[in-house]
C-alpha cells in the first residue's frame, strides 16, 4: 500500500499509467467489451470486481487529461438512440468528471460503436471492469504534468 494512491490502482495499472505518454489513450471498458481481441498485444488489465464509475474515478486521481485537444474523453454512443442520448451511467461519469474539475460535458465525445472499436485498436491499454451496464466504455487521453513554459 502507498499513501495517497487509490487502492483500486493495482501495481500493473500504476505501471501502465506511468508508462503512458502525452496523447496516449487508456480504455475503461464494461464486462461485455471485446477487450481480449482488441487488446492485441497491449496491456489488458482486469478489474472484475468493480464498475466503470469507480474505475474512472481512481484512474483520474492520477491521470491528467490532454488539454491540447477539444475532447480528451470519449465514450461509446448507445446504438439505436438519437444523437446526444446518454445512459444514466454515462451521465453519471460525465457529471463526476465535471464535478471533479477534470472535463466538462463539451470535452466528452460520443463515438459510434464501430468507430469506438477502431479507436481502441490505437489505445495504449485496456482496463476491463466488472461493469454490467452496456455501453459503459470510456477512452481517456493522457495529457502532461509540467512546469510553466519558460520563455
Amino acid at each position: 500500500m502507498l499513501k495517497g494512491i487509490d487502492p483500486l490502482l493495482t501495481p500493473e495499472l500504476l505501471k501502465v499509467l506511468a508508462e503512458m505518454g502525452h496523447g496516449n489513450e487508456i480504455v475503461i471498458a464494461d464486462a461485455n467489451f471485446t477487450a481480449a481481441s482488441l487488446a492485441a498485444g497491449k496491456p489488458l488489465i482486469h478489474l472484475s470486481g468493480v464498475g466503470i464509475a469507480r474505475t474512472v474515478k481512481a484512474v483520474m486521481s492520477l491521470l491528467p487529461l490532454d488539454q491540447d485537444v477539444s475532447q480528451p474523453v470519449g465514450f461509446m454512443q448507445v446504438s439505436h438512440q438519437p444523437a446526444g442520448w446518454c445512459s444514466a451511467l454515462q451521465k453519471h461519469i460525465i457529471g463526476e468528471l465535471q464535478a471533479d474539475g477534470h472535463a466538462d460535458e463539451s470535452q466528452c465525445e460520443a463515438i459510434e460503436r464501430f468507430a469506438f472499436y477502431e479507436r481502441v485498436k490505437q489505445a495504449y491499454a485496456i482496463v476491463l471492469t466488472g461493469e454490467l451496464q452496456p455501453y459503459g466504455n470510456f477512452i481517456l487521453k493522457k495529457g502532461v504534468i509540467c512546469e510553466p513554459l519558460a520563455g
